[in-house]
């Protein structure tokens, strides 16, 4: 049987076209696969978990400011996270709660301790133990990161249940600069209300140094708002960040470009 010249060609077209159509599938095939086995099935398997969107940082009514090295960049997040140093971790032998001072001091210098402020800030309906205008016995808050409902209660086993978050963990910060800042600096960064967040007790033990590579909040909502306070507590600070950490936040901050680095203002 003979096929003429045109019949020939149209099925070489149509084979090739075949050809391009299939490569073109298995690009997509991989790109899915490695997708799935680097963040993707880490994803897949994040149980759906919804709560607030952001977390109180400053009530000038009865705070007063902890005072950085620098000022948060206003802005964008993603353009503060840009201007972050990227470098490897310091080691961590070297490191001591001890270093950031005291814990819990009245930095700020209005009376009450960091820990009381914190409570006090982020808790509904406040109750202060009898005789005290700073130390709170009980409140109720809806947690940032796991986005349930908790009942805060002063007591032995159950102050445990609600805890303070460093946003950037003490043991991140020291082998990310933290060293290198004085010993008044320090104890800033470990007292100031930007990088202090009351938390869901499980959530913070789980959560221990990490940074955003290895550890983010189940509540997705509260994750801009999360990784854009890391992002500015470490620019205020003068921290840096390592590859993996910044490729974490820019993946976060890449659902809501939008996002503003957070700062304490005097008028909230």
């Amino acid at each position: 049987m003979s096929v003429s010249w045109t019949a020939y060609r149209r099925a070489r077209r149509r084979s090739r076209q075949a050809w391009a159509v299939l490569a073109t599938l298995t690009v997509f095939v991989a790109a899915g696969v490695a997708w799935f086995f680097t963040a993707g099935q880490f994803l897949a398997a994040e149980p759906a978990v919804s709560g607030p969107s952001e977390a109180p940082v400053f009530d000038a009514t009865w705070m007063k400011p902890v005072v950085p090295p620098r000022p948060v960049p206003e802005g964008a997040a993603l353009a503060a996270l840009e201007s972050l140093p990227v470098k490897g971790r310091a080691p961590k032998n070297d490191y001591d709660r001890s270093a950031f001072g005291q814990a819990w001091l009245d930095a700020d210098r209005n009376g009450c301790d960091t820990r009381n402020d914190i409570l006090r800030r982020d808790l509904a309906d406040v109750v202060f133990s009898k005789g005290s205008k700073c130390k709170v016995a009980s409140g109720m808050f809806l947690d940032p990161y796991v986005g349930a409902r908790l009942t805060f209660r002063r007591g032995a086993d159950s102050s445990k249940a609600v805890q303070i978050d460093h946003v950037v963990a003490l043991g991140d910060a020291w082998q990310k600069g933290a060293a290198q800042l004085t010993a008044k600096q320090r104890q800033n960064l470990a007292n100031d209300p930007l990088n202090l967040i009351a938390a869901d007790g499980p959530a913070n033990q789980e959560k221990s140094a990490s940074d955003a590579a290895s550890w983010l909040p189940k509540n997705k909502a509260v994750r801009c708002h999360y990784v854009a306070r890391q992002i500015s507590v470490k620019a205020a600070y003068g921290l840096w960040v390592t590859q993996a950490e910044r490729d974490a936040m820019g993946r976060v901050l890449g659902s809501c470009p939008g996002q503003q680095t957070i700062i304490a203002r005097l008028a909230e």
